[in-house]
């Protein structure tokens, strides 16, 4: 059965076609979710919540452009919603100056290190930092979709920035150190 006729299947409350559409897409849907949540746990919790409303409004869904990108909003814009009625935003209203691109030495920071330094990041920051690095999304888009203006969008990703800097320029720092030994 094809992606079209398994919707066509959700879209009529089929529990068989509403399980083989989570077995398609749960290990895409839970990487996105696992970049916008704190830890693991929070994770698996989002990509539930985020399948729920999937299936709620997969009546909304019209088969134009791809299902995986329109699911995948579906999971961010519930996330992002969470961390807004949790009030994650503060306004900030200073210009901080853009910070150069990281310098990362080659086969120096692994993956898994990359990944678990921005699950550390405060949630506004981390946000922001994965909507316009990861996910390619205007300062503009930004603001609009997490109700803060552009400055504190782009002040978020500075700091952002410079936190994920300092803590991979302390981890290099702690390689050369430990290998020098």
């Amino acid at each position: 059965m094809g992606l079209e006729q398994i919707i066509q299947n959700c879209q009529r409350n089929d529990t068989a076609a509403q399980e083989q559409l989570y077995r398609l897409l749960a290990p895409k849907l839970f990487g996105v979710s696992l970049k916008y949540s704190r830890n693991y746990a929070e994770a698996e919790d989002n990509l539930q919540d985020g399948f729920i409303l999937i299936f709620e409004k997969i009546n909304k869904y019209e088969f134009k452009g791809s299902f995986e990108g329109w699911a995948k909003r579906v999971v961010i814009n519930n996330i992002l919603q969470r961390y807004r009625t949790e009030g994650v935003f503060e306004i900030i209203h200073e210009n901080i100056p853009d910070t150069p691109d990281v310098e990362i030495e080659e086969d120096s920071v692994s993956m898994d290190f990359l990944v678990s330094i921005i699950q550390q990041l405060p949630d506004r920051y981390r946000l922001v930092f994965n909507l316009y690095v990861i996910d390619d999304y205007s300062h503009k888009e930004i603001a609009e979709m997490l109700k803060i203006t552009i400055g504190t969008s782009k002040s978020n990703l500075a700091r952002a920035r410079m936190i994920l800097k300092e803590k991979i320029e302390s981890q290099q720092t702690n390689k050369k150190f430990t290998s020098a030994k």
